[in-house]
């Protein structure tokens, strides 16, 4: 799990942050039902069960979630009370509506990230647990929606009161952590490129993708204390500038090395230090198009330089808990065409689920279709859901054999409260230490074991030790995951290449529109971090693709072209004398027709007020040898060849 900073003293074979994060779970649980109970609550299992929900190691990220837990929780009543207000009477209808509702949900969870996303697939678990539940009987939705928000503060002060107390640890350490050893991983790929070596570009975009996947958990920084905003503000500007970083990098690699050569190694160097070193200046020679590339080849570097010194500065401010000077936006990338598929899918999978069970006629089959719902919509924020329904398959009996256990054979029968919490601390500690662990799988696994197997323990007071329902509990469950996991081989979820396919179509489409920069709400540096998430999800999206290698290389090309043409564009609107005479409308006209000949006929004119010095005729002729380069290097066929 992401956010145990690392510890290394070790207890059982374990660290011994994991088994500190483990007894505040257990603790906050044991405190949130202690509380339902006393206050008399109707639901102190939804207590527990946001125990669970929020079992996160550093309370900046217990607490964000907590607010948008909140936050979706008064969305899910609401419109709970809304479609079964308007809908109640109309069977058939009020299914389909439901089932528009959990596709909406899911297709908002496709567009956010991290616990924005959680926030919007919660949409369909507080509706599948209120209102899907009560179906036959509407008139008890507005209680039984009161009772689970009161139940989910008292979870949420559970946890933020056993946190506080035992002092759960910072985020931002393990930020500026993960922050710097990116930026060690940037230098390293710079100064590889810069020694001329062949770097492949599943490299850089690996690089990119962990750059990427930090933005959600940076956004935890800011719930943290009071200097959290200013922490996230500097967090966010370390993650633009190292893509920048990586982006220049990538930049450079394309120039000829014989053009790199005579400073590249001074240049690497200067990497390493705390400050840039001075460069000498360029010998540019007679030659005007060699002169560009040298010309360019020392702007970018001296670039690079400066970049990676915004680096170590924004990582000064995250540790010191400053405002950087210029807050760089950090946006998501999002992909609709992807999102709409997996809202559409989604609905249609919970359609049929309920299809199934009118065409059966079963009782009580509501409670198998609230909890397929519930794992459509906790599936909605994994990576991929159809190995999310995998997983609950394997998960869900595990967790009922544990609670079954506990329920049957070590509390048998027992009322006492203080018996209850010293029982539950195996079946609490246990899957949270799974959840510590650094992979995914596991961890995925002990997060369900926690959370169902509170779910199906289902604590009350007094407890019932009801054999029977505790049986249809379990099958119900069981049912549901088996049903869904059939469902999902009928309308199977987007695969890693049909996501992989669209991503790439929409990098093409960007990269060959005619004026794509015309109207730019963003900065330069904030759309190429856009771009480099586009990148992250195409690099998780071809995990398991055959024709990986081939993607991952298509997709940079098209990074690259894209991230070229944006400066170029940028520089030619800028705040100077070129930009607003003649040569600034022939490499407006080129840029837009892609014309690479044209751009570099605009970059030899201003060749010689970039010998004279002049620092803005030196960007501006370096972009435009850069754009040229980029449009020349991506042949047509690039972008309108079908993945195979």
């Amino acid at each position: 799990m992401a956010g145990l900073v690392q510890d290394r003293t070790v207890f059982a074979g374990l660290p011994t942050a994991s088994w500190a994060f483990a007894v505040r779970i257990w603790l906050a649980l044991v405190a949130a039902l202690y509380i339902s109970f006393w206050l008399e609550l109707e639901a102190p299992t939804s207590a527990a069960l946001t125990v669970a929900i929020l079992a996160l190691p550093t309370r900046g990220q217990g607490l964000e979630k907590a607010g948008v837990r909140v936050a979706a929780t008064v969305i899910g009543v609401t419109a709970s009370i809304a479609i079964f207000g308007a809908f109640s009477q109309t069977d058939g209808l009020l299914l389909a509506v439901l089932a528009a509702w959990i596709g909406l949900c899911v297709f908002a969870a496709g567009l956010l990230d991290g616990n924005r996303a959680y926030a919007a697939a919660l949409g369909v678990i507080t509706i599948s647990l209120i209102a899907i539940q009560k179906i036959d009987s509407p008139q008890d939705i507005f209680e039984a929606g009161l009772a689970r928000g009161a139940a989910i503060a008292v979870g949420i002060l559970a946890v933020t009161l056993v946190n506080d107390l035992l002092a759960a640890p910072d985020y931002h350490p393990k930020i500026a952590s993960d922050l710097a050893g990116l930026h060690r991983r940037a230098i390293a790929y710079a100064q590889s490129v810069l020694r001329g070596e062949t770097v492949p570009p599943a490299t850089s975009a690996g690089l990119l993708r962990a750059i990427t996947s930090l933005r959600s958990e940076v956004s935890a920084l800011s719930a943290e204390s009071s200097s959290g905003p200013a922490r996230s503000a500097a967090a966010r500007n370390a993650l633009v500038d190292l893509v920048g970083v990586v982006s220049v990098a990538r930049e450079l690699e394309a120039l000829p090395v014989a053009a790199t050569a005579p400073l590249a190694g001074q240049i690497a160097s200067s990497l390493d230090g705390e400050s840039a070193a001075a460069l000498p200046p360029v010998s540019r020679g007679d030659d005007p198009d060699s002169g560009l590339i040298a010309l360019s080849f020392a702007w970018l570097a001296g670039t690079l330089v400066e970049r990676s010194r915004q680096v170590r500065d924004d990582l000064g401010r995250l540790r010191d808990g400053r405002f950087p000077s210029r807050p760089w936006k950090a946006p998501l990338y999002r992909s609709y065409r992807v999102a709409v598929e997996n809202g559409v899918r989604a609905g249609l999978c919970f359609a049929l689920a309920a299809v199934f069970f009118m065409v059966t006629g079963w009782p009580t089959t509501e409670i198998s279709l609230s909890l397929v719902a519930i794992l459509i919509g906790l599936g909605a924020t994994a990576p991929d859901a159809r190995a999310f329904t995998t997983l609950a398959v394997i998960a869900v009996p595990f967790a009922c054999l544990i609670a079954g256990v506990l329920e049957f054979v070590i509390l048998d029968g027992a009322d006492a409260f203080p018996l209850l919490a010293i029982a539950l601390a195996p079946a609490v500690i246990g899957p949270a230490l799974l959840m510590t662990a650094t992979k995914p799988a596991v961890a995925g696994m002990g997060r369900l074991f926690l959370i169902f197997g509170v779910a199906i323990l289902a604590p009350t007071n007094p407890q019932s030790y009801n054999p029977q329902t505790f049986v249809f509990t379990v099958l119900f469950l069981c049912l549901a995951t088996l049903l869904l996991f059939a469902i999902q081989i009928l309308v199977p979820p987007l695969s890693g290449e049909d996501r992989l396919r669209r991503l790439l179509a929409g990098a093409r489409h960007q990269a060959t529109a005619p004026e794509p920069f015309t109207q730019r709400t963003l900065a330069p540096e904030e759309a190429t971090f856009r771009d480099a998430g586009r990148i992250g999800q195409i690099v998780a999206a071809g995990a398991a693709v055959p024709a990986k290698m081939q993607c991952l290389d298509e997709a940079m090309a098209c990074f690259d072209h894209t991230v070229a043409v944006r400066a170029c564009a940028a520089a030619l609107d800028g705040p100077s004398a070129y930009a607003a005479a003649a040569v600034g409308d022939a490499g407006r006209k080129a840029l837009t027709r892609r014309d690479a000949t044209g751009l570099l006929d605009v970059a030899r004119s201003l060749y010689p007020a970039a010998l004279a010095g002049d620092p803005k005729a030196t960007e501006l002729c370096a972009r435009l040898t850069l754009a040229s380069r980029a449009i020349a290097a991506s042949p047509s066929a690039i972008f309108n060849r079908e993945m195979t």
